[in-house]
C-alpha cells in the first residue's frame, strides 16, 4: 500500500509543463507574429515595440517633408521679395534722373520770365500763370521725389507738369510778337538751355517709364502678385501725359 502511494507521488502530473513556457510549436507571419499552434510571453511587447517604431518613421517622415516643404516655400518668397525690392529701387532712381532735369527747368524758368518782363508789360498775367504754374509743378516734383513709389504723388506731378507746359506755351506764343524779345541775347540763351533740358526730361522719362513697366509686369505675374500686396509693393505711375496735345516739349526757341 505505502508502495503504491509512493509510485503514485513520483508519477508527473500530465498536462503541466515544466517552468514558465508553453512549449508549443507557434506558427509565424511576415512580421514574426504568432498565428496559430502557440503563443510566446514576449510577443505582444515586440509588436508593441514594431508598432511605435512604425508610427515613429512615419510622423518622422512628415514632418521633415513639411520643414521642407516651409524652407523651399520661404526661399521662394525671398527670392520674390529681393526681385520686387531691386525692381522698385531702380525705377526710383530712374526717377532721380527726371527730378534732376525737373529742378533745372524750375531754376531757368524764373529768369526767363524776368527777361521778358522788361518786354511784355502788357502781359502781366501771362507771365505770373507761368510762376505760379512753375511753383505748383515745384511742389508737386518734391513730393514725388520723396517717394516715387506714390502713385497718387507722381499722378499729381503730372497734372502740375502739365500746367506748366501750358503756360510756357502760351508765353512763348505771345514772345513771338515781340521781335526785340526774340532778338535778346540772354532769352536765347535761356531758351536754348530750356530746350536742351526739356529733351533730356523726355529720355529721362523714357527710362523711368521702361523701368516702371519692368516693374509693373513683374509686380503683377503669378505668384509675385499673391505675396506684393503683403510687401506693399504697390503699383508705379508711369510718366506720361494723358493729353496727346502735350505730349511734346513746348515750343521755346526764338530762332
Amino acid at each position: 500500500m505505502h508502495a503504491f502511494w509512493g509510485r503514485l507521488r513520483r508519477r508527473p502530473r500530465r498536462g503541466k509543463p515544466a517552468g514558465n513556457d508553453i512549449n508549443i510549436r507557434t506558427t509565424y507571419n511576415g512580421f514574426g507574429l504568432a498565428l496559430a499552434g502557440g503563443f510566446n510571453l514576449d510577443q505582444p511587447r515586440k509588436f508593441n515595440s514594431f508598432i511605435h517604431s512604425k508610427v515613429m518613421n512615419i510622423f518622422l517622415a512628415a514632418f521633415l517633408f513639411l520643414l521642407a516643404l516651409v524652407v523651399v516655400l520661404a526661399l521662394i518668397v525671398v527670392g520674390i521679395y529681393n526681385r520686387l525690392v531691386a525692381l522698385r529701387n531702380r525705377f526710383k532712381n530712374a526717377f532721380a534722373q527726371i527730378d534732376v532735369q525737373l529742378k533745372r527747368r524750375y531754376d531757368l524758368i524764373p529768369n526767363l520770365v524776368e527777361t521778358a518782363r522788361g518786354y511784355l508789360k502788357h502781359e502781366h498775367s501771362t507771365l505770373e500763370d507761368v510762376i505760379k504754374a512753375r511753383n505748383v509743378a515745384y511742389t508737386a516734383s518734391q513730393a514725388a521725389a520723396a517717394n516715387p513709389a506714390d502713385a497718387g504723388a507722381v499722378k499729381n506731378l503730372l497734372g502740375a507738369e502739365t500746367g506748366l507746359a501750358g503756360a510756357l506755351s502760351r508765353l512763348m506764343m505771345v514772345s513771338e510778337a515781340y521781335p526785340d524779345l526774340k532778338a535778346n541775347q540772354n532769352m536765347m540763351q535761356l531758351t536754348e538751355e530750356l530746350t536742351s533740358t526739356e529733351n533730356k526730361i523726355s529720355f529721362a522719362r523714357q527710362a523711368y517709364n521702361d523701368s516702371v513697366m519692368v516693374y509693373n509686369t513683374t509686380r503683377e505675374t503669378f505668384p509675385n502678385v499673391v505675396f506684393a500686396g503683403m510687401f506693399g509693393f504697390t503699383a508705379a505711375q508711369l510718366f506720361q501725359i494723358e493729353d496727346q496735345a502735350q505730349r511734346e516739349a513746348p515750343k521755346v526757341s526764338f530762332s
